[in-house]
């Protein structure tokens, strides 16, 4: 995977990109608040269609462009995947809505044609690390969630459409559990929401189940590593609907025994979570709520049999979360045969002099990497060297070399 040009209108503080990118690595040089973290926002956007700084879209529209009837943001990458030259084109258009209102449109293009999202994620990849991704591990369940469906969004075609089926299909169900609660419906018509729920709950689940076990393979190496061999990194995957059997009277397990879940087939997931469904069914119209399944999943990090968001130290915190993402960059290797543009945002400022090091050592050639910095003095000289510096001031991006 190779980003060869990044065009932007009215993204955040850039008012206008227009850049061609080299295939050795980008150190984007300024002080903060100056537009940096923007142009990786930006490319990573490209890939999920989900930004890391926020969840609402409007927010990334450039402030003085949003104050105008119609405005538009445009994001266009010209990529290479393979080799194949590809164009991509995101357009978040704020359009007059009602009196004095304004709604959020979106149109996707892939090569000239209209897509929709969910059809493009993971056509052009990007693996981003942002210290604030540190609620991955000490955040709620709701942040690891979010994690394993972006990078999953990227490794595995199908699985946008997926979960926006799945959650549309929650929605209806929680919507209908409700009335139920209220003495309102027929019970009967939940059957129909269950078969959904199952059908594509399932999925997710197994997926998940393969995904965590793929990533921890990469990513216990990774940390094995960077601790020089002092801590044993493991992922735990706690899905809310637990397709693994249990044998009767048995305790549950305590969370650093390992569970393998790998020879589970999706029928034995299926029929197993549809009985689930079937035996709280009145609990959860009591609750008028839907209580298992992937909506509820959570993802654990532990290192030498303890978890790291309970008690981990800061610097296991960081560690960990360097491991994952490297691992995220090898694993989405493995899944599609493409190296992702890797995007690091203010790591080096995080980080010790030996954790820097490490870090440079998994920056191998034959990927495409971007950093941010206000200092380049937290890069080896000779990285500094070779890599192509741009200067960012004010939300004006000026590729090449600083004198």
């Amino acid at each position: 995977m190779y980003l060869k040009h990044l065009s932007l209108t009215n993204f955040r503080s850039l008012t206008r990109l227009d850049a061609e990118l080299p295939r050795r690595a980008v150190l984007l040089v300024g002080e903060n608040a100056q537009g940096k973290s923007s142009v990786l926002e930006a490319i990573y956007f490209l890939a999920a269609f989900a930004s890391f700084q926020t969840h609402v879209d409007r927010q990334i529209v450039n402030f003085h462009e949003a104050k105008n009837p119609l405005a538009v943001t445009r994001l266009v990458a010209e990529y290479q995947r393979g080799k194949t030259k590809h164009r991509l084109e995101a357009r978040l258009i704020l359009e007059p809505t009602g009196s004095n209102g304004q709604r959020l449109r979106r149109e996707i293009l892939l090569d000239g044609a209209k897509r929709h999202a969910n059809d493009v994620i993971g056509h052009f990849n990007a693996v981003i690390f942002v210290p604030q991704m540190s609620q991955i591990i000490e955040g709620g369940p709701d942040e690891r969630r979010r994690y394993l469906n972006l990078a999953l969004a990227q490794a595995v075609p199908s699985y946008a459409r997926a979960l926006s089926e799945y959650n549309q299909a929650l929605t209806q169900r929680n919507a209908l559990l409700k009335s139920l609660n209220e003495r309102l419906g027929d019970a009967n018509q939940l059957q129909v929401w269950d078969e959904a729920l199952v059908r594509l709950g399932a999925q997710i689940i197994m997926w998940r189940i393969q995904a965590v076990q793929e990533i921890e393979r990469f990513a216990s190496r990774i940390h094995h590593e960077l601790t020089r061999g002092t801590e044993v990194l493991r992922l735990a995957y706690e899905p809310a609907y637990d397709p693994l059997p249990k044998p009767e009277m048995q305790m549950g397990l305590k969370l650093d025994t390992p569970v393998d879940r790998s020879d589970l087939e999706l029928d034995e997931i299926q029929n197993g979570f549809l009985a689930r469904l079937k035996t709280i069914r009145s609990e959860e119209i009591a609750r008028g709520v839907t209580t298992i399944g992937p909506h509820r999943d959570d993802l654990r990090f532990i290192i030498n049999k303890a978890d790291v968001s309970d008690y981990g130290s800061r610097g296991q915190m960081r560690t960990t979360l360097l491991a994952l993402k490297l691992a995220e960059v090898e694993w989405m290797k493995e899944r599609t045969g493409e190296w992702p543009v890797i995007l690091f945002d203010e790591v080096m400022a995080e980080l010790d002099a030996n954790r820097r090091a490490d870090l440079l050592k998994y920056v191998n050639k034959e990927q495409q990497v971007l950093f941010t910095t206000t200092d380049t003095n937290s890069f080896a000289p000779e990285f500094v060297e070779q890599a192509e510096i741009w200067d960012v001031r004010g939300g004006v991006v000026q590729p090449g070399r600083i004198k």
